[in-house]
Formats: structure tokens, C-alpha cells, sequence
């Protein structure tokens, strides 16, 4: 099938070099058109030399995966000096044929020559639409596609090793155990179908116990993948962490600090701040989503109050909490509505304000919040490297320690896994019910399209268009 070639800038704008990609059917034509070897250029006047002609068959007829050294024309002017990558299909990114453009990289020169290449016939490409038609061509699936995506935006090793796992084929391949219940759920729908056409031939006498109990094996599977969500989750987007305590303890100080500017505004009148302000923060190996919250106390101020209802809702959403002590001062209503709070959630204390007289101890922490207490200061930075320290020895070395687990990173996966359950549990029920056998197909069906919906077998075109819309342009 004839496709139309597409083209755009695969590199980043300013650098050293800039890459031009072209893929379709006429990628080799169209590169041939622009293309002229060092012999035909007069370098003097930066044009072709006289009575030169395009070769149009130039790269069809070179091998695949090779280089070419010379130059790109627009009208007969040189644009600029270039290598030229070809690779041919099927052994492509695309799977189609592909050439690359290396160029220098001023974005002046790179735009010049993409807009050669659209003048002789490529169509800009969308964002991800090369790896869209790699996905359409079979080269990768969907959940492989995803992880292009992932890892072209990770920010720390952790996300980049989940990213890496996920392209080259582990998700798809615990998927593939998925697949195998796909196929069972195909398999046991088509028994009870001949069977309801022809009872004569099929028995379904203990068909349905026997079909229980594959379900609860196929559910346990799937509940699996869903219970590790969260750590995939704060592996490749960032661990969701509030930082709470009362007025005037250092929170946005806090802020501050490990942001390394001046984002939240800092006062000695306490209760300063009154919204949500969110930023992501680099902390050693793991990326925070930080929040900064109003100071939970008990107010009459109405709008200091919605403050503190958010905050209280943030700390119950949230994977990891900074608690903020005044150390300064004594524990008080407001240190004890707080500690009640935090009871059965993940967190460390800081002890702020040890640059000052302590008259808070750890002790007094620890007696009513079991959580590791470190000694702080946002003046001197004491503790810094402790609490950078700690988080990472909790979310690396501890509960979500980086290993060979394949983990579902995107929401889109969780809800398709889940959404599969919901129909097995279904069914399950219908067993349960003694209802027909005829009932069950319904639910097994919609379980079998859930699950094809992560490496996009069973995936609608809208959804597929959405997903790669979120894409980077020229990938």
C-alpha cells in the first residue's frame, strides 16, 4: 500500500547537529532530488556545478545502512554540507523506507532543509507519527510505543531503566502470559457456543466449576499487576509527596531549599501560605512531585481554612509525606492534630529550626509517630544530605527497590487491567448465580478486549491517535 512520506526535525534545535527524518515510499526519491555529491558542487559560488542533474534513483540504488557524504540544494544554491543515512525496509524504525539528514544544527540551516524536503514532495509528520507507523507496521506494539514516549522524558535512572525494559519487549512479554488468557477466554466462549448449538456432542456438566477456577487463577494474575501499579508509577513519573506541619514551622522554606529558588513566599507571620503550590524536584536518584500545604492548625479565617482542608487532603492522597517540626518550640494542638493525621502513612519527620534552642527532642516525636526523625535546619542546611539520603534508601533500596518486576506505569494500562477484572468478576458472580452458561460470554468477551487493549490488539483508532498525539515532534 502506497502511504504518503512524511518528514520533520528529529533533534533538538541549537545543537551541534541536526537530524531531518524522512519515511514513506518516496523518501529515497525525494532525498535523491535534493542530494548532490561533493563532485558536482562548485564550492566557490556555494551552487551545483552546470548541466548538473538530480539522480532521483541515487539512494534506491545504493545498500542499505550506509552513509553518504555531500550536500543539500534547494534550487541549485547549496543549503548546507551533510551525511546521509540511508536504511531501506522493512529494516527501518518505520518499517518503511527511511532517511536521515544529518546537518549542522543552527535552527535557521535545519529549518531550510525540512523545508526542502516538504518543497519536493514529503508532508510534514505529526507528532509520533513515525513511531505510530512503526506500531501500525508491527515492528513494536502499543505499550512499546508507550515506552519511546517514557523515555524520552525520563528523569532519573529508575524511570529510564523502566522505560528501557518496557521498549525492549518485557511488559509485552508478561503480556504475553496475558495473552494466554486471552486465548483461554476465546477457547472457553467457543466451547460454550458449540455446546449451546449442539448439547448432543458437548457436555457442560461441570464445565462451569471447572471454568471458576480457571478464572480465579487468571484474576489473581491480573490482580498482581495491578497491586504493583503505584511502584511502577513513582518509578517513571515522580513520588507524590506533600510537605505538611504548622504555621511558621518551614515548610516554604522547605520549599525553597530544595527547589533552589525563592518559589513560595517566606515570612515570620505564620499561616503565609495559603493555597496548593505544586513543583518536581530532583532529590539524589528519585524525582518528588512536591506540594507545598497550608500550616494545619484550627482557624477561624475562612480562607486559610480551605488551606488546611486541602493540605488534610493532600496527606491522605499522597505516597510519601515531609512532616516539618518547629523544634523551636514545643509540641502543641496543632503538632497533635497533625501526628493524628499521619498515623498508618509513609513519611520522615524533620526537626527544623536546629540552628536554634531545641525544645522539641525526637523522643517526643517518636512516642506518638513511629517515623525516622532527622535532625534540620533551613538555614544551615544541616540534614540535607540525610533526608536526600533517606528518601532514597526508602523508595530505591526499600519498598519499590529497582528490579526485573514488570510494572504497569500508565493509568491507561491500569484501567484496562482493571476493567478486565471487573468483567471476570462478572462472571464469576453469574457462576455463582447459577445462570446459563450463555450469560458468561458477554463478560468473557469484554475481558479478553480489555486486556488486548495494553499492547493495542484490540485498541480503537481514536485511542491509538490520542496516545501518539502526546508524542514529541519528529519521533
Amino acid at each position: 500500500m502506497h502511504t504518503k512520506t512524511i518528514a520533520s526535525i528529529a533533534s533538538g534545535m541549537g545543537g551541534g547537529i541536526g537530524v531531518i527524518r524522512i519515511s514513506g515510499d518516496d523518501a529515497m526519491t525525494i532525498a535523491g532530488k535534493i542530494f548532490r555529491k561533493r563532485s558536482q558542487i562548485d564550492l566557490s559560488s556555494e551552487c551545483e556545478k552546470e548541466d548538473v542533474q538530480s539522480d532521483d534513483k541515487f539512494f534506491e540504488k545504493t545498500d542499505t545502512h550506509t552513509i553518504h557524504y555531500g550536500f543539500i540544494v534547494d534550487e541549485g544554491k547549496v543549503v548546507d554540507e551533510v551525511m546521509v543515512l540511508v536504511m531501506k525496509k522493512p529494516n527501518s524504525y518505520t518499517r518503511e523506507d527511511v532517511i536521515e539528514i544529518d546537518s549542522h544544527g543552527g535552527p535557521f540551516i535545519v529549518k531550510k532543509i525540512l523545508e526542502t524536503v516538504l518543497k519536493n514532495g514529503a508532508a510534514l509528520a505529526e507528532p509520533g507519527e513515525f513511531t505510530k507507523r512503526a506500531f501500525f507496521n508491527g515492528r513494536i506494539d502499543l505499550a512499546q510505543a508507550e515506552a519511546v514516549m517514557k523515555l524520552i522524558s525520563s528523569e532519573n535512572n529508575y524511570a529510564l531503566d523502566s522505560a528501557l525494559s518496557q521498549l525492549e519487549g518485557n511488559l509485552s512479554k508478561y503480556i504475553e502470559d496475558i495473552r494466554q488468557i486471552r486465548e483461554q477466554l476465546l477457547h472457553e466462549i467457543a466451547f460454550i457456543e458449540s455446546a449451546l448449538d449442539d448439547p448432543e456432542h458437548y457436555d457442560l456438566g461441570k464445565f462451569r466449576f471447572e471454568l471458576r477456577d480457571k478464572l480465579e487463577r487468571d484474576k489473581d494474575k491480573l490482580n498482581e499487576l495491578v497491586e504493583h501499579f503505584d511502584d511502577g508509577r513513582m518509578k517513571s513519573e515522580g513520588i507524590n509527596t506533600v510537605i505538611v506541619g504548622k504555621p511558621n514551622a518551614g515548610k516554604s522554606s522547605l520549599m525553597n531549599l530544595l527547589l533552589d529558588e525563592e518559589r513560595a513566599i517566606v515570612t515570620n507571620v505564620a499561616g503565609t501560605t495559603r493555597d496548593i503550590l505544586e513543583e518536581r524536584v530532583k532529590l539524589g536518584d528519585v524525582i518528588l512531585n512536591l506540594v507545598d500545604t497550608a500550616g494545619i492548625h484550627e482557624t477561624d479565617d475562612v480562607v486559610e481554612n480551605i488551606g488546611v482542608n486541602k493540605a488534610i487532603e493532600y496527606a491522605d492522597k499522597c505516597d510519601f509525606i515531609i512532616y516539618v517540626v518547629d523544634s523551636s518550640e514545643k509540641l502543641d494542638d496543632a503538632d497533635f492534630q497533625i501526628i493524628d493525621i499521619l498515623q498508618q502513612k509513609k513519611g520522615v519527620i524533620l526537626m527544623n529550626k536546629s540552628d536554634l534552642n531545641p525544645v522539641t527532642t525526637a523522643d517526643d516525636i517518636q512516642k506518638r509517630l513511629d517515623w525516622e526523625c532527622i535532625t534540620f535546619s533551613n538555614e544551615t542546611k544541616q540534614g540535607m544530605k540525610e533526608l536526600e539520603d533517606y528518601v532514597n534508601n526508602s523508595f530505591l533500596d526499600g519498598d519499590i527497590s529497582f528490579n526485573d518486576q514488570v510494572h504497569l506505569t500508565g493509568i491507561r494500562h491500569k484501567e484496562a487491567v482493571m476493567a478486565a477484572i471487573e468483567s471476570i468478576d462478572a462472571v464469576l458472580q453469574a457462576i455463582d448465580d447459577e445462570m446459563p452458561e450463555d450469560f458468561f460470554t458477554i463478560d468473557m468477551m469484554d475481558a479478553y478486549k480489555g486486556l488486548g487493549l495494553i499492547n493495542g490488539e484490540t485498541a480503537s483508532e481514536d485511542l491509538v491517535n490520542k496516545i501518539f498525539k502526546e508524542f514529541c515532534m519528529g519521533k
